[in-house]
């Protein structure tokens, strides 16, 4: 993979056209109401294509139909940022269509979380792109986010915040308490979704990089076999830091609890790199937003870490 030169988007300003797509599965018809009222509060102009919702087996509808929506979304002139309806899954149907196509000069904002850590994933190593993991437009529209997290995600949107800080980290291994400060670009997201690169011709390393994932309703041993798909793939080589933040779900049959934790705990154990945890990003209540590609310093403080993670806006 040609490296490629980190680009910026420019902040939002009211009136400005949101393209929304839906690259993974369906939503209801009061979810896309209420995700399309969610950016008229905040003076913005949805943009909804006609094939948004269609007939699939699995997915919002056909991968040509969704490419196509995607395509469009990417090279419009006239939009200034990308909010993804749900996650789910289906994105990585579309990264061989995606391969085809070439990066447009302007760049503009990404948003969503979960399936669409597939599209983060792509857009940043492959287009040189800042991209935010952010929730999901039908979590806003059904305010299903605190509005902690609401009101970060508008000011990063609107250029009124230079950066996001996530502080309480606690270190999970002997080599992370040694911090004194770490400097990558944050990539990472949801765990399964990106190992699912792994392998492929869209598989790339996080060398340099501070690695940031989320789970859901993945038991001890599918976390596991992840992680592990990822550190024999050599993804892991030469990165920076590890971050995990929720991982929700996953309890065992006969138990009722989760394994998960111990998992976490094995992985940073046997790493050779600092491990964090207590990101509040993922499946959860809190879903602060993260941006992607972008610089971003961890130290130490007060035996906690603290991440500062600059926007991907001029």
């Amino acid at each position: 993979m040609r490296k490629r030169v980190v680009k910026k988007w420019n902040s939002l300003v009211e009136g400005d056209v949101v393209d929304v797509i839906a690259p993974g599965f369906a939503t209801g018809t009061s979810e896309i109401e209420n995700a399309l009222k969610a950016l008229r509060r905040w003076n913005l102009v949805p943009r909804v294509g006609r094939d948004l919702i269609g007939k699939d087996v699995l997915c919002a509808n056909t991968d040509e139909k969704r490419y196509q929506e995607l395509k469009r979304s990417l090279l419009a002139k006239d939009s200034s940022a990308i909010w993804c309806l749900r996650g789910g899954y289906g994105s990585i149907r579309l990264l061989e269509r995606l391969k085809k196509l070439k990066p447009p000069s302007h760049c503009k904002i990404l948003l969503g979380y979960s399936d669409v850590t597939t599209l983060h994933h792509y857009l940043n190593d492959f287009w040189g792109w800042p991209t935010l993991h952010a929730p999901m437009l039908d979590r806003l529209g059904d305010k299903k986010i605190t509005p902690e997290d609401e009101k970060i995600l508008k000011r990063v949107l609107f250029g009124e915040a230079a950066e996001v800080m996530f502080s309480g980290l606690r270190p999970m291994n002997e080599i992370a308490t040694q911090v004194t400060r770490l400097r990558g670009k944050v990539a990472g997201g949801n765990l399964a979704t990106l190992a699912s690169c792994m392998g492929t011709p869209f598989q790339t390393f996080a060398k340099g990089k501070i690695v940031v994932f989320e789970e859901i309703g993945e038991r001890a041993h599918q976390v596991d076999r992840l992680l592990m798909q990822l550190t024999l793939s050599g993804y892991f080589k030469g990165a920076r830091g590890v971050v995990f933040g929720e991982f929700l779900g996953g309890k065992e049959p006969a138990t009722g609890v989760s394994k998960v934790p111990l998992i976490l705990q094995r992985f940073a154990n046997e790493s050779t790199i600092p491990v964090f945890q207590g990101m509040p990003i993922g499946h959860g209540v809190r879903q602060k937003v993260l941006p992607l590609n972008t610089s971003a310093e961890l130290t130490l403080e007060k035996k906690r870490g603290k991440l500062k993670v600059l926007t991907g806006s001029f």
